[in-house]
C-alpha cells in the first residue's frame, strides 16, 4: 500500500483524537506519518522535527484536512525552514475551515438531505436514503483524495491552488441551491407525512423555494439552509395549531 493511500485512509480518523489542546493536531500527525517516512533516508536529522511539527495544534474542516496534510508534508520534503512551515500551518486553518463549512455543512449536506426528503415523499422509499449515503460519502472520499493530491503537488503554493480550484465556485452556488431545495422539500415532506392536512398547492411550494433562494442572495450572512428549514418547520407547526 502506497504512502498516499495510507495517508488517505488515516484522514477518515482525523477527528478520533480531537482534544481542546491540539484540536485535530494529533490526527493530522497520524495522517501525515506515512508521507514523512521518506525523510528517514533523505534527511534523518529532520525526520523527528517534522513528525513533531505535524502533530501540533491544527483545526479546520475535517473534509479538507487532506489539503493541509499534503501541503505540509511537501514542505517538509522540500526542506522549507520550520518557522515558515509553522506560519503556513497557522494560515491554513481559517480558510480551510470556512470553505469546508460553506461547501459541505451549508451547501452539499442540506441540499442532499432536501433531495432525499423529496424523493421519499415521491415514493422512492429506502432507496432515497441509500442513494444519499452513497453520494455524500462518495463526494467525501473524492474530496479527500483531491485535497491530499493537491497539497502534495503545490506545497507552499497551496493557497493559490485552492483559490483557483473548483471549491470556491461550487461553494458560491451550493448555498442558494440548498436554500431552494430545502424550501421545496419542507412542504413536500409535510404533505407526505400529514396526508389530508392543508399543505397548499404546487405553486405555493415553488413559491416557498423561490423565497429561500432570494433570501440567500439578499441576506447571506443571516439566512442559511438550516435556519430557513427550521423556520419553515416552525411556521408549519404554528399553522396546524392555529387552523382547525
Amino acid at each position: 500500500m502506497t504512502a498516499r493511500i495510507r495517508a488517505l485512509l488515516r484522514l477518515f480518523a482525523i477527528q478520533a483524537s480531537w482534544n481542546y489542546e491540539r484540536m485535530q493536531g494529533i490526527g493530522m500527525g497520524y495522517a501525515a506519518a506515512p508521507l514523512l517516512e521518506g525523510l528517514k533516508t533523505t534527511a534523518p536529522g529532520r525526520y523527528a522535527e517534522a513528525v513533531a511539527r505535524s502533530a501540533e495544534y491544527f483545526n479546520c474542516h475535517p473534509y479538507l484536512a487532506g489539503v493541509a496534510v499534503g501541503a505540509l508534508a511537501r514542505t517538509e520534503e522540500d526542506g522549507v525552514p520550520g518557522p515558515l512551515i509553522q506560519r503556513l500551518r497557522t494560515a491554513l486553518c481559517g480558510p480551510l475551515g470556512a470553505l469546508g463549512d460553506q461547501v459541505f455543512w451549508a451547501g452539499l449536506l442540506p441540499a442532499l438531505m432536501a433531495l432525499t426528503m423529496v424523493a421519499v415523499a415521491g415514493g422512492a422509499g429506502a432507496w432515497a436514503v441509500v442513494s444519499f449515503l452513497i453520494v455524500f460519502n462518495g463526494v467525501r472520499l473524492a474530496t479527500a483524495w483531491w485535497g491530499l493530491r493537491t497539497g502534495l503537488e503545490t506545497g507552499l503554493q497551496v493557497a493559490g491552488a485552492m483559490q483557483r480550484s473548483w471549491l470556491p465556485r461550487v461553494g458560491s452556488w451550493l448555498g442558494p441551491a440548498a436554500g431552494f431545495l430545502v424550501g421545496f422539500a419542507v412542504p413536500a415532506s409535510g404533505g407526505y407525512l400529514l396526508r389530508g392536512a392543508p399543505t397548499g398547492a404546487l405553486a405555493s411550494t415553488l413559491g416557498i423555494a423561490i423565497v429561500g433562494i432570494v433570501l440567500f442572495h439578499r441576506l447571506p450572512a443571516m439566512v442559511t439552509a438550516l435556519r430557513y428549514g427550521l423556520a419553515l418547520v416552525g411556521a408549519a407547526l404554528l399553522w396546524l395549531w392555529l387552523v382547525p
